[in-house]
């Protein structure tokens, strides 16, 4: 199938889920040409304001694979990604991503995210949220980073 062809089926994804009383944002994670997962905004059931389209589709995708990594999969969205949906993108490896409707054409609808995008060009002390590095340490001192790479570090094998 082509980019076209996958938006499309992201689109129409939407579409259901408006006629279900959700939000126009759908998605679709592809790898190898094979739709791996699909999903849609599912705020509307949830109550929960994580749950948008490629969130939805990026959990699917990773239970799929059996991997918390999704290099080389592409996604194709009905709507520009958010930024916590790029983020997610981003860690998760995804290689590619294809988006039907611009932050542009959202905007007259309150559906762009085009603000949050410029917020997070400015230093954190500039933004509309309160940031602070504040470095504490348990009673233990035990630095939680240094103690996950103990736990996952490489084991060696005995010899035989």
């Amino acid at each position: 199938m082509s980019v076209e062809g996958f938006l499309c089926q992201a689109i129409e994804l939407a579409k259901d889920n408006i006629r279900e009383g959700g939000r126009p944002f759908a998605a679709v994670v592809v790898k190898d040409g094979k739709v791996i997962a699909t999903g849609v905004n599912e705020m509307h059931r949830s109550n929960d304001p994580t749950d948008h389209a490629e969130l939805v589709a990026l959990k699917k995708a990773t239970r799929a694979l059996g991997s918390p990594r999704l290099d080389g999969c592409e996604v194709y969205a009905s709507g520009h990604p958010c930024p916590m949906c790029y983020a997610a993108m981003r860690l998760l490896g995804v290689s590619s991503v294809a988006h039907a409707y611009s932050q542009q054409d959202g905007e007259p609808y309150g559906l762009s995210t085009a603000p949050i995008y410029a917020e997070m060009t400015r230093p954190l002390s500039e933004g509309a949220m309160k940031f602070a590095h504040v470095p504490v340490q348990s009673a233990s001192s035990e630095n939680i980073y240094a103690m996950w790479a103990e736990q996952n570090k490489p084991r060696e094998t005995p010899a035989t």
